[in-house]
């Protein structure tokens, strides 16, 4: 509950007069006293009122591009049965406040506001809660409380059509890596039966063994296995324009854009960071709801060294696509020490000033200035 300055006037005027009026028996200054005390007293009271609200947000659509529109539904309800509602309200949308009548609001009625959601810059959007303030006539007390939830909007990348797609490596009986179109299974692992499994691929001698039935795990070597690695330090994007990263904005949307090419073409992809986040984005529904909340940091020294060490022990897959920024032009090295572990690498390096010489550290080297030039270029790849 907050007191304006009003009312803290009021309040200070009140004790004075009272104080002087029964110290030197002014019954007149007594009675100015006791009615400013009084009017502080019905503004509390008046302000403490909770109105029953019921708030309610839809967002269409909750998942958008970077530019393109979003709308917030707001629907306010009175679920009260006695007074109407006559309040200040304004709804939190990201950073800006959107007013909201709620100007005597009927018991058992609603009101509702549409507004445009901003999404001209990559990001989580998020939306409320309510805050709805209750002031009294005189202006003596105001109190602000939340109502409802937030509902965030997610804010992908531009997405660049991509024509082209790796073709894969299988890997052959002689322990070569040949790139093929069109692969073969080939057996992976063993795991325990359950029901469903065709009887053809339970491996009998190993049953006999261990005493369960055991079943035969085959993949596709030859389908190709991509992995997004984006290079998120603040130290391979140094250059900001009005607090943004171009670079790091264009490596995000050519991020995208392999990512959409993936799902079109059904091929296994895995999207990881140079400096991951300590929790995972709520809500993240994709590896596009992860661009949409990666954000820059600056991890530190070890942080490069230490990704590149886990992706050449884990080897995720068979095609690495690293995306970074002029201030990783000179680590390419880390990433060259990979191609043992992955038979196609393939660097996207945005925003630099000058070209990175061809055939880096034995790498397939993208220069572009934003996502729409990487996906021409992309497309123009002849060796993978």
């Amino acid at each position: 509950m907050g007191i304006t300055a009003r009312g803290v006037g009021l309040l200070v005027t009140a004790v004075v007069l009272l104080g002087v009026g029964f110290r030197y028996a002014y019954p007149e200054l007594t009675v100015l006293g006791a009615a400013a005390a009084v009017a502080v007293g019905y503004a509390l009271v008046n302000a403490a009122w909770r109105p029953r609200l019921l708030v309610e947000r839809v967002a269409d659509p909750d998942r958008v591009a970077r530019g393109e529109p979003a709308t917030m539904t707001l629907t306010v309800r009175n679920t009260g049965r006695l007074r109407a509602a006559n309040l200040v309200a304004e709804d939190r949308c990201g950073r800006a406040l959107v007013p909201v009548p709620l100007l005597r609001l009927r018991p058992g009625r609603n009101t509702e506001v549409r507004y445009e959601v901003p999404t001209h810059r990559r990001g989580v959007v998020p939306v409320g809660p309510l805050r709805v303030t209750r002031r009294d006539p005189l202006g003596l007390v105001a109190l602000a409380r939340p109502y409802g939830g937030t509902v965030p909007v997610w804010v992908h990348p531009r997405i660049h059509p991509l024509t082209a797609v790796p073709t894969g490596a299988g890997r052959s009986l002689e322990g070569r890596t040949d790139s093929v179109p069109h692969g073969s299974i080939t057996f992976d692992s063993l795991r325990e039966y359950v029901v469903g499994d065709e009887l053809r691929r339970v491996h009998w001698r190993t049953s006999a063994r261990v005493g369960e039935l055991m079943v035969r795990e085959n993949v596709d070597t030859s389908l190709p296995r991509i992995v997004v690695v984006l290079d998120n330090r603040a130290t391979a994007h140094p250059t900001r324009v009005a607090g943004e990263a171009e670079s790091f904005e264009s490596a995000c949307e050519a991020a995208a854009s392999v990512v959409a090419a993936t799902v079109r073409e059904d091929l296994p992809m895995s999207l990881l960071l140079v400096a991951p986040t300590e929790t995972e984005p709520a809500g993240a529904g994709g590896p596009l709801d992860r661009l949409a909340a990666a954000e820059l940091t600056d991890g530190g020294e070890d942080v490069l060294p230490t990704a590149m060490s886990r992706l050449r022990q884990e080897r995720l897959g068979d095609t690495l696509i690293f995306l970074t920024g002029p201030g990783g032009h000179t680590d390419l090295g880390h990433v060259g020490a990979l191609r043992r572990a992955y038979p196609s690498v393939v660097v996207g390096v945005f925003g630099a000033t000058q070209p990175t010489p061809a055939g880096a550290a034995g790498l397939v080297v993208v220069d572009a200035a934003d996502g729409a030039q990487f996906a021409a270029e992309w497309d123009g790849i002849r060796r993978w």
